[in-house]
């Protein structure tokens, strides 16, 4: 799979979530976008990702 441009193997196929979690990645504080597509973060337990998939994920940063 590709995760923010990275080729990374997955074991097996997991959810949105245990992604983002494995990875270290905010899950409140991010925007997926799974294979083209925007993901609700609602979907996040629900939506399996696998070896094939390509995943962009965005962090929101605060400023000023």
């Amino acid at each position: 799979m590709k995760l923010n441009g990275m080729t990374i193997t997955l074991n097996q196929s997991c959810t949105i979530t245990a992604l983002l979690t494995q990875h270290h990645y905010p899950v409140q504080q991010v925007a997926v976008e799974l294979n083209d597509k925007i993901v609700p973060k609602r979907e996040f337990d629900t939506t399996f990702v696998t070896d094939e998939d390509t995943i962009e994920v965005v962090s929101f940063v605060g400023g000023g």
